[in-house]
């Protein structure tokens, strides 16, 4: 079983020795996406919700770059920098799931990459 390599210039570049996604064994990992702006490499800290929005649009690239949407969505990883911050990201992240969400966890951490207060990551099946 091969694998298959997904990046867009719609999302952020990685900035370190990974992809953006990888297909492999009917499944699409999607790695950690933070609020940076693939137009301009700045990041999108005007508030926790438009840092959400971000993150969720660089997602949904990716996703779009595999051919897939959020119904294709079978888990979620949210890390946070502070658990204060979860009820707003809640909402954000669920405007963007119609119908069945996928499994999740939302953790706090000690840091994420450059000071951001959000990253995501997600587990697709290709196949619905």
């Amino acid at each position: 079983m091969g694998k298959q390599i997904i990046n867009t210039i719609k999302a952020p570049a990685p900035i370190g020795p990974y992809n953006q996604a990888v297909k492999a064994g009917g499944l699409l990992f999607i790695s950690g996406q933070v609020a940076l702006v693939p137009e301009t490499g700045e990041l999108e800290m005007s508030g926790i919700e438009a840092e959400t929005h971000q993150v969720m649009k660089n997602l949904a690239a990716i996703l779009d770059e595999a051919k897939l949407t959020f119904e294709h969505i079978a888990k979620t990883t949210i890390f946070l920098s502070d658990m204060g911050l979860f009820a707003k990201v809640n909402e954000v992240y669920g405007s963007y799931f119609k119908g069945d969400h996928p499994a999740r966890e939302t953790v706090a951490v000690k840091g994420l990459p450059k000071n951001v207060n959000v990253e995501i990551s997600m587990i697709a099946v290709i196949d619905l």
